[in-house]
């Protein structure tokens, strides 16, 4: 089971750093991805991590940061510069099983069940 906080409120520019935290699983090799979703959208990629290998999203590139917390078993994502494009409900993600793609939703079998993030402009 997985558990995202940290979502918020907050002014154009600021941050907000989100975490994930695992139950009855390890991250410590799995990959863990960051996901989220817009209003009227659909569900995208935003980072994964797995070991020290972290991708990103070209949207966020530069701005956010995964992270993980072997010790505790937590994933965060630190979000900085936020825009209000970066609005959206963000959902952690992890899978056992490591499948090719990175970026798409198939790829991961357990899922959170979201935060909430708005960026006023």
């Amino acid at each position: 089971q997985l558990q995202a906080s940290g979502g918020g409120l907050v002014q154009a520019g600021g941050s907000l750093r989100l975490s994930c935290a695992a139950s009855g699983r390890t991250f410590s090799s799995y990959r863990v991805g960051w996901f989220r979703q817009a209003p009227g959208k659909e569900r995208e990629f935003v980072a994964a991590i797995r070991w020290s290998i972290e991708s990103y999203a070209d949207s966020v590139k530069g701005r956010f940061t995964i992270s993980k917390d072997n010790a505790k078993n937590m994933v965060y994502l630190q979000m900085n510069r936020l825009k209000p494009e970066d609005t959206a409900v963000y959902y952690c993600a992890t899978s056992q099983e490591v499948r090719p793609s990175i970026t798409a939703m198939t790829s991961y079998d357990y899922w959170g069940q979201g935060t909430l993030v708005t960026v006023s402009s």
